[in-house]
């Protein structure tokens, strides 16, 4: 075999290790938001197939409350979903915005993994998540008593991050 027949192969692996490596980076979390230490937006969400929507109203008023935006179509909202579950069980209010899905997709995935959240709202447009500054999903909110977000987490929160976010919902409570 000749050596310059390897070149090729040495570079395609050359740009996957450089793709793998990035991909197992945790600053991509870290996405700046022009909303910290601003009100959350003013929105009002239908519910899922009937049930309670979500709004302004829902983020404001005593307690420390997270956003979650989800989707059904989402596979790494599938692989935080244990953590969000755990969130929920610690106390935490959990609130859920379902991004640019179907209702009864949606209502599938809650059914299948089980369902974390107080409320749950529908942005059927995306125009909310706008609002917002969604980037993607899963994204991740924290809002403090005073409806004012404190936090923002891009991307799933898996397990290495449950620390952080625990200790930003601590701090959105004092």
């Amino acid at each position: 075999m000749k050596l310059w027949m390897l070149i090729p192969v040495l570079g395609a692996a050359a740009v996957m290790t450089v793709l793998l490596l990035g991909l197992n980076r945790d600053d991509v979390q870290i996405l700046p938001s022009a909303l910290i230490d601003k009100s959350v937006p003013e929105f009002a969400l239908d519910g899922l197939d009937g049930g309670d929507g979500l709004s302004t109203a829902d983020l404001q008023g005593p307690g420390v409350k997270l956003i979650n935006v989800w989707a059904s179509w989402c596979v790494p909202c599938r692989a935080e979903h244990p953590n969000i579950e755990a969130l929920a069980a610690d106390g935490t209010i959990i609130h859920g915005m379902n991004y640019k899905d179907e209702p009864a997709n949606a209502q599938a995935f809650l059914d299948e993994l089980g369902n974390p959240y107080t409320r749950i709202g529908a942005d059927v447009t995306g125009r909310t998540g706008i609002e917002f500054g969604v980037y993607g999903v899963p994204e991740t909110y924290v809002v403090d008593g005073a409806g004012r977000i404190v936090h923002k987490h891009t991307g799933p929160i898996l397990q290495r991050h449950m620390e952080a976010v625990r200790a930003a919902i601590k701090e959105a409570g004092q």
